[in-house]
């Protein structure tokens, strides 16, 4: 069958990153379609727009756009309707919604999402963090992390960490190797350790294509135990009932996205916490003043 192909403008007057994440996740639901994404960031002024407007002229497709400035948002519907084109602000149902039950009207602030902050120092702090902390580095650092992740080598562990970095997460990550020793820090964790576990053959193909990225493609398979079929299946059976025996949840991190493993490891973050905090609550006196009264001085 034949592509289809569409152009699709994604008009911010920011980064727009907010209308390339929209348009990727609706995109992958679609089959058999070519999308031409035509990209107009940035766009704060009418000269700007009048730019735009000439380009969607030109190579006409349906609009998504993130505009905060009124006069420029009625001049590109307006547009839109005139070339009877689809023209959508996604975000408008959620700002709606959210104004109704807050019962309060938003700002019209372009770009809110990326100023300066506290937020955004954090991300920065978390990315630092990482690259000091990939593959078992600087093991002392784990006190200060927010979460640890453990499991055999090319099991997804560095592109997680700097994923959960991106949302300000500090994230260290430990290699299990045959024959080392865990770091003293992870025997009794100041946060959640999670295991990343991979099926045996993906792990394998993996390893394979590291090789040939290295130059190593001529290491014979069967006398490397780092692709021999036998010695991976152990290495990630022992890497398993390692997880097991510290009680530390793990994830198949086979079929998953990046995306996907960092989301199921805040689910566990928040449940660990979730735990500890009622952990806590149980060992609390319920009244605070028995506990000084109990100790004369």
């Amino acid at each position: 069958m034949p592509h289809r192909t569409v152009n699709l403008h994604l008009v911010s007057d920011s980064t727009g990153e907010t209308l390339n994440s929209i348009a990727r996740a609706t995109l992958a639901r679609f089959e058999d379609i070519r999308v031409i994404h035509h990209r107009w960031s940035l766009v704060r002024s009418r000269l700007q727009l009048d730019r735009v407007l000439e380009g969607i002229e030109h190579e006409p497709g349906p609009v998504l756009f993130t505009l905060v400035d009124r006069s420029l948002r009625h001049a590109l519907e307006e547009a839109c309707a005139r070339l009877n084109l689809a023209c959508l602000s996604p975000l408008d149902g959620v700002m709606d919604l959210l104004q109704s039950t807050i019962g309060a009207t938003a700002r019209e602030k372009r770009a809110a999402q990326h100023v300066m902050d506290a937020d955004y120092f954090r991300r920065i702090d978390a990315m630092h963090y990482v690259l000091s902390h990939d593959d078992g580095q600087g093991t002392a650092g784990i006190a200060e992390a927010d979460v640890c992740l453990v499991g055999v080598s090319r099991s997804s562990k560095t592109p997680t960490c700097f994923y959960l970095a991106n949302r300000g997460i500090k994230a260290a990550n430990v290699p299990i190797v045959p024959g080392a020793a865990l770091p003293p820090e992870l025997e009794s964790p100041p946060c959640p350790v999670v295991g990343l576990h991979i099926e045996v053959n993906a792990l394998i193909d993996i390893r394979r294509h590291r090789l040939r990225l290295i130059g190593a493609a001529g290491v014979r398979q069967d006398a490397n135990d780092y692709i021999d079929h036998e010695a991976v299946k152990s290495e990630i059976v022992a890497a398993r009932r390692l997880c097991t025996a510290r009680g530390w949840p793990v994830i198949d991190v086979t079929r998953r996205s990046i995306e996907e493993t960092a989301a199921t490891v805040l689910q566990l973050m928040e449940a660990w916490h979730a735990r500890r905090q009622l952990a806590e609550a149980r060992t609390e006196p319920s009244d605070p003043a028995a506990t000084v009264l109990g100790h004369p001085s």
